[in-house]
C-alpha cells in the first residue's frame, strides 16, 4: 500500500532526506514529505471532492510538489495521471478527454502549493483509505509513434512489485540517491529509480530538465550513488567539460536503458572507472525487467543482462511456441506483478497484449546467447525482410553505432524491386561520410543486413516523447 511508505519511513528514519528539489535547493526529508503529503491529501479530499478512483491530472513539470501529489493520490485511492507537457493542445485534450480528471493541477496551481511553504503544526489527519494490489494508482500514457497514445494503469501492486524487483537487482540501500532529470510525465523518471529509492528510505535528487554541467555539479554534491539515464544523455555527460575532473567516487554504477547503447560509450565509462549497466523494461511491465550484473557489465557489453527476480521471460514465434534455441528470434513476453493491469479504457488493446496466464507481449524481439543473456534485436513491427531474410534493425542500428563518428543512427525498411525490402540507415551528425561507414560495416554485418543507403542528418525527427518517429524517415531509395 503505498499511501503507507511516507508515513512508515516517518517512523523509522524522519530526518533522513528524501528529496533534493536542485532548482530551488529545498530539501525534504521523509518527515517534512510525509507532512505535505498529507495536507495535499486533505486539501484534495476537502477542496475538490477527491474520492477513491478519481483521477487527478499533472500538468506541472519537474517540481519536488508532483510528489508530494503521488503520495496523496495514493492515501486516497485516487489516480493519478502525469500528462506530457511537449504535447501538442489537441494531443493533451485527447488524454484529458480519455481519463475525465476531476482535477487538472497545473503550473497555476503547483505554484500556489509552493508558495504555502512547509506545513506548521501537527500532521494532517488523513487515514488512508483501502487499497487492494489491484487498485489503480497511476495512468502513464505511451509515446504513441504508431497511432493514439494508450494509457496503462499502473496499480498499487505492479509499482510496489517493481519497487521491490529494482531494490533486490541493484541491491539498492538506504543511503542510495539517484538524479531525476527525465520529465515526470515518464516512467523512466518515476519508476526507475525514483520510487524505488522512495520505497527503500533512499534520496532523490531532482533537476528542472537535463543540464549536463548542473547534473554533474550535484552528482558530486549530493554524493549520487546510482545514475540512471539513455544513451544520448550519458554521451551529453561524458562530453561535458567537467566529466574528467568531477568527483564521482559515490557513484555505485550507471544504468542505461531507452535504446540501443554504443558499445564505445561503456568502454569510455569503464575507463573513467565508472560500472555502466545496460538494462530493459517499458512502461507497461516495470519498467525494471532485465539487469546486467556489473561484473558482466563489459564482457557482455551489448545485452540486457537476465529477468530479475519476480519477473519471469519467454521468447515466443510467430506460431506462439517458445523458443529455446540459442540466437534464435523470438517476440519477449513477460509475466509477473510488475505487470500493469492494461490500458485505461481499452479493452481491445489490453486483449492484444495481454495473454491467458498473465503473460503480457512486449512487441519485442529478442535473443538469449548459449549463457542465457538476453539481447534486443528490434521491434517486432520495425522487422523488415530483404531478399528472404530478416533483418532486425537494432542488430544493424548496434553495428553503425561502432563507428566512431556516429552518435545516434536509426535504420528502417523501405521497399525495394530487386529485394523486396532493403535497409536505409539514417545517422547524426550530418558530418558522417556514408562511403566510410559502408565500408566500415564490411566484415562486421553479413552483406544482407548492411544498410543500402547511408543519409547523414543533423538531428533525427523525434516526437514530444522524445522517440525517433521512423516513419517520418522513410525515402525513395537514391534520394
Amino acid at each position: 500500500m503505498i499511501g503507507t511508505w511516507l508515513e512508515k519511513w516517518n517512523v523509522f528514519g524522519p530526518a533522513r532526506v528524501a528529496l533534493v528539489d536542485t532548482a530551488s535547493g529545498q530539501r525534504w526529508t521523509y518527515a517534512e514529505l510525509h507532512a505535505r503529503a498529507q495536507r495535499r491529501a486533505a486539501s484534495l479530499r476537502d477542496e475538490h471532492g477527491i474520492e477513491p478512483g478519481d483521477r487527478v491530472a499533472w500538468q506541472g513539470k519537474n517540481e519536488p510538489e508532483f510528489f508530494e501529489l503521488l503520495f496523496a493520490c495514493a492515501r486516497l485511492g485516487a489516480i493519478l495521471v502525469p500528462i506530457n507537457w511537449r504535447l501538442a493542445p489537441p494531443e493533451i485534450q485527447y488524454v484529458i478527454d480519455n481519463v475525465r480528471p476531476k482535477l487538472v493541477v497545473d503550473e497555476a496551481l503547483v505554484e500556489a502549493w509552493a508558495a504555502e511553504g512547509s506545513p506548521q503544526g501537527p500532521v494532517a489527519d488523513v487515514p488512508p483509505q483501502p487499497t487492494t494490489s489491484e487498485t489503480p494508482l497511476l495512468i502513464l500514457h505511451t509515446s504513441g509513434t504508431t497511432g493514439r497514445p494508450k494509457g496503462a494503469v499502473l496499480t498499487h501492486g505492479s509499482i510496489t512489485a517493481n519497487s521491490l524487483h529494482t531494490s533486490i537487482a541493484c541491491d539498492l540501500r538506504s543511503d542510495d540517491s539517484t538524479a531525476t532529470f527525465t520529465p515526470l510525465f515518464h516512467t523512466g523518471a518515476i519508476n526507475v529509480l525514483s520510487l524505488p529509492l522512495l520505497h527503500r528510505g533512499g534520496k532523490v535528487v531532482l533537476f528542472p530538465a537535463f543540464d549536463a554541467g548542473e547534473i554533474l555539479t550535484w552528482v558530486e554534491r549530493e554524493e549520487v550513488s546510482i545514475l540512471f539515464g539513455v544513451p544520448t544523455t550519458f554521451e551529453m555527460l561524458r562530453d561535458h567539460a567537467d566529466f574528467a575532473r568531477a568527483d564521482l567516487s559515490k557513484v555505485r554504477f550507471s544504468l542505461c536503458g531507452g535504446a540501443p547503447c554504443p558499445l564505445g560509450l561503456i568502454e569510455d565509462y569503464a575507463r573513467r572507472g565508472l560500472c555502466f549497466r545496460q538494462g530493459y523494461g517499458l512502461t507497461e511491465v516495470g519498467p525494471n525487467c532485465f539487469s546486467l550484473i556489473p561484473q558482466e557489465a563489459v564482457r557482455k557489453a551489448g545485452t540486457v543482462g537476465f529477468p530479475v527476480v519476480g519477473c519471469q521471460a519467454r521468447l515466443v514465434d510467430a506460431e506462439g511456441q517458445e523458443v529455446t534455441t540459442p540466437g534464435e528470434v523470438g517476440e519477449l513476453w513477460l509475466s509477473g506483478e510488475h505487470v500493469c493491469a492494461g490500458y485505461w479504457e481499452d479493452e481491445a488493446a489490453t486483449a492484444a497484449a495481454l495473454q491467458p496466464g498473465g503473460w503480457w507481449r512486449t512487441g519485442d524481439l529478442f535473443t538469449r546467447d548459449e549463457e542465457g543473456f538476453y539481447r534486443v534485436v528490434g521491434r517486432q513491427k520495425e522487422m523488415y525482410i530483404s531478399g528472404g531474410e530478416n533483418v532486425y534493425p537494432a542488430e544493424v542500428e548496434q553495428a553503425i553505432l561502432t563507428h566512431p563518428e556516429v552518435q545516434e543512427c536509426v535504420v528502417i525498411g523501405v521497399a525495394d524491386e530487386t529485394w523486396g525490402e532493403v535497409g536505409h540507415a539514417y545517422v547524426v551528425p550530418a558530418t558522417v561520410d556514408a562511403q566510410c561507414l559502408k565500408e566500415h560495416l564490411q566484415g562486421r554485418l553479413a552483406r544482407y543486413k548492411q544498410p543500402k543507403q547511408v543519409f547523414a542528418l543533423a538531428s533525427l525527427p523525434r516526437n514530444a516523447m522524445g522517440k525517433v518517429v521512423r516513419a517520418k524517415l522513410a525515402q525513395p531509395v537514391g534520394a
